[in-house]
């Protein structure tokens, strides 16, 4: 019997890839998407689709539902929607925060619980695409950063109090990875950024950082076939870093020194001291 697979946020990127790459070795993908349009688009493709929007609680209940109907079971639940805000913290401010965890760190969190009996059934595995920004902060991308950091260390301590009941996880903490992934983000920041900002003069700086993920960047399918590499392990757990930088980048953050890292983010995204 093929595995059956839960994949969110599969519109675009990661999640259209990763779905598309399950498929083909093997794996009875269910993909998730908010749009008619990009559901309809994943079924022509040969998924089965389910609607899903990730911080509507009445839309997870549905969707673990339908999924206990069509498939009865789950075997990797693959959390993968999420988005970045991108801009100076305190421009972003308390409603900022809560826009970004409610997406990448409390709606991961309610959908896991909604499909906690179904992995209990299966002795499953639960999939969190974190990110290195949860590992090396930057400048401009703190909220984010926060979130992926949020996310791991959730993913710790799920990985630890579910290995008991035979349910593993595993964080994914990808690099650069060819999406759309910068264009939203530059969108956010150009969003947030106004003109009365103390940033504004250093709104080149905003920008960059919104591209960064896309500085020499692994494709979507490379990062997906690595993935599921990863899942048809047996012993599948702990953490992988997947993508250009996933491996450079937290080494830098473990081992240079605060005062020296600071420095070189500050200088590569523009902001200088007075």
């Amino acid at each position: 019997m093929s595995k059956t697979i839960l994949i969110t946020g599969c519109s675009s990127g990661i999640g259209k890839a990763l779905a598309l790459e399950a498929k083909q070795q093997g794996y009875r993908v269910f993909a998730t998407a908010r749009k008619e349009t990009d559901l309809q688009q994943l079924k022509q493709m040969g998924l089965e689709t389910i609607a899903l929007e990730m911080t509507n609680p009445d839309s997870v209940k549905q969707a673990v539902v339908q999924l206990q109907r069509q498939a009865g079971r789950l075997d990797i639940l693959v959390n993968n929607a999420g988005f970045g805000v991108m801009g100076p913290v305190l421009d972003a401010g308390a409603e900022g925060l809560r826009q970004q965890f409610e997406v990448n760190v409390f709606a991961v969190m309610d959908l896991t619980q909604a499909c906690l009996p179904l992995l209990l059934q299966s002795k499953g595995l639960v999939v969190n695409i974190g990110s290195v920004s949860g590992i090396l902060t930057t400048p401009f991308a703190g909220v984010y950063c926060a979130s992926k950091a949020a996310l791991h260390s959730l993913s710790d301590a799920l990985r630890m109090e579910l290995a008991p009941l035979g349910v593993r996880v595993l964080t994914v903490q990808p690099g650069a990875i060819a999406t759309g992934f910068a264009q939203r983000a530059k969108l956010e920041a150009e969003q947030l950024l106004k003109p009365d900002s103390v940033w504004w003069p250093m709104r080149d700086g905003v920008m960059l950082r919104a591209n960064a993920s896309q500085n020499q960047p692994t494709s979507a399918e490379c990062f997906a076939k690595r993935l599921v590499r990863e899942l048809n392990k047996a012993d599948c757990s702990g953490a992988v870093g997947i993508g250009h930088g996933a491996v450079t980048l937290p080494l830098l953050a473990r081992l240079l020194p605060q005062k020296w890292l600071d420095r070189l983010l500050q200088r590569k995204f523009l902001l200088q001291n007075p």
